[in-house]
């Protein structure tokens, strides 16, 4: 139980993420057994068992790395950053003067690089 509003430090989010992960490829490999076993056993039903654990060998991959990749979700305050963040990006990119290019001369024949029409 916890008993602050504080996020979780990096390193516990990290830790329980790489838990998951282990576990989720840990069933993976229980799959792959299971799959060996069953063929060896000749169980009824023999292909449903082998569609279900060779779906179960790819969906848990795919599935453990998303999950290992998720953080936790941002604050308000981290939004309200990011928000302010972008917005002074914004303003410093509006603020910034165009840069003028001067006419090149390519086979002795003066190209303006700000000329939007193709026919001279």
């Amino acid at each position: 139980m916890l008993i602050t509003d504080a996020a979780r430090s990096p390193g516990d989010q990290l830790r329980s993420r790489e838990i998951r992960y282990v576990t989720m490829m840990s069933a993976r490999v229980g799959c792959l057994i299971l799959g060996g076993v069953l063929i060896s056993a000749q169980v009824p039903l023999l292909p449903l068992w082998l569609v279900l654990c060779a779906a179960g060998m790819v969906f848990l991959p795919w599935a453990a790395v998303l999950i290992a990749n998720d953080r936790a979700p941002k604050s308000k305050a981290e939004r309200a950053a990011d928000a302010a963040a972008r917005e002074r990006h914004q303003m410093a990119l509006s603020e910034a003067a165009p840069v003028e290019e001067e006419p090149v001369t390519i086979d002795a024949e003066v190209v303006d690089p700000l000329r939007t029409d193709k026919n001279p």
